[in-house]
């Protein structure tokens, strides 16, 4: 097999020279340039990135741990890092861990044996202890606020975002408020429960556990929130729906049963996604893409300088209004 000093002897370059152009360093002359990868042809010659990779320190590979691709709030994050891993010339290592813990630490094994730079968590199950043991092997970033540990965290405004949604049926008239939310004990699902039942107790009205719907994620799940809802004798006027498909499943089933919103249900849904636009549901905005973008360049900049402190972000949201909500004044 050809190597770097062959290829420098037949093109009568230095083997710098020729690290230069396989490495694409912008300070080649354009003729020695063209000699270089004229050799480099002809020899067939293919780089080992094992090697490059002892060399540089660096795989070019960033991991991103996630329960699953096929559900819209997961998948959408990945147009925001995968520019932005274009951009930068480096490659995603995905983990579809569907909450395993085993599959988790199969991440973060990765991260510890140099396998992988850095490792960005979009949603898990192990807990912080568990991970904080392995922020020194490589810089890791999550989506979810990771506390006073040196781990980055691009996270959501949940409880500010929430507690808006509840102030705007409240002062719509609605009092009876029911609300959706994915996993019961996540951190996050905690914090949107939170601001729900604040929201509530502000105005002197006591949470009802009926009104609140667990383990909703998808179109199936909305259908079976509103099958629920119809067979309380204490109904919500208004549902915040924990995503743009449990809404979709609402309505829909809604129409099958002559109910329509928001003649008989005024609903919110978060994500916004174009789901929301086309089924007229008035949704939060969390600029999914916007924080994928955001959580690779911070993963990117921990790489690149390690001695970086780790740090917090919040995203802004948007309240996205349509027809979907009633006035009960």
């Amino acid at each position: 097999m050809a190597n770097i000093k062959q290829i420098a002897e037949l093109s009568g370059v230095s083997v710098t020279t020729v690290s230069r152009v396989l490495n694409n360093h912008p300070y080649v002359s354009q003729e020695k340039r063209e000699a270089v990868m004229q050799v480099v042809e002809q020899l067939d010659y293919s780089q080992n990135f094992n090697a490059v990779h002892l060399v540089k320190g660096r795989t070019q590979m960033i991991g991103i741990l996630l329960p699953c691709m096929d559900m819209p709030f997961f998948s959408s994050f990945m147009t925001g890092l995968a520019d932005e891993a274009l951009k930068h010339k480096y490659n995603l290592v995905f983990f579809q861990t569907d909450y395993n813990e085993e599959e988790e630490l199969r991440a973060l094994h990765m991260l510890k044996r140099r396998q992988i730079d850095g490792l960005i968590i979009v949603s898990k199950d192990l807990s912080w202890d568990t991970i904080e043991e392995y922020a020194h092997y490589g810089p890791i970033v999550s989506l979810e606020h990771a506390g006073n540990r040196p781990i980055t965290s691009i996270s959501f405004d949940y409880y500010g975002s929430y507690s808006y949604a509840m102030r705007y049926l409240i002062d719509k008239g609605h009092r009876h408020i029911g609300i959706s939310v994915c996993r019961e004990y996540s951190y996050n699902s905690s914090i949107r429960l939170q601001a729900y039942m604040d929201a509530l107790r502000d105005v002197g009205v006591t949470p009802h556990e009926d009104w609140m719907f667990y383990r909703s994620s998808n179109i199936q799940h909305g259908a079976e929130v509103l099958q629920r809802w119809i067979a309380m004798d204490n109904r919500p006027t208004a549902i915040i729906a924990s995503g743009d498909e449990v809404a979709a499943g609402i309505i829909l089933e809604g129409r099958k049963q002559d109910i329509y919103v928001p003649e008989h249900l005024s609903l919110i849904s978060c994500e916004n996604f174009p789901m929301a636009a086309v089924i007229g549901v008035t949704s939060i905005d969390y600029r999914n893409e916007e924080a994928g973008a955001a959580m690779f360049q911070a993963c990117y900049t921990r790489i690149m300088q390690p001695e970086a402190m780790p740090e917090q972000h919040i995203m802004r949201f948007e309240f996205v209004e349509r027809s979907s909500v009633a006035s009960l004044i």
